[in-house]
């Protein structure tokens, strides 16, 4: 994998962080979208790992 497919990914990891985060604040957070985001992340962290 290219450094910059690397960084995309972790560009993208970084943003699903602040949604989870801007979720999880919110008055009634949504934890099926909290859920769905976080598995997003996990499997963006593990394409990062796997370079």
């Amino acid at each position: 994998m290219d450094t910059s497919h690397v960084s995309a990914l972790q560009l993208k990891h970084a943003g699903l962080e602040r949604q989870i985060q801007e979720e999880m604040n919110r008055p009634m957070p949504d934890n099926a979208v909290i859920q769905t985001l976080k598995k997003q992340k996990l499997r963006i962290k593990e394409a990062i790992t796997q370079n």
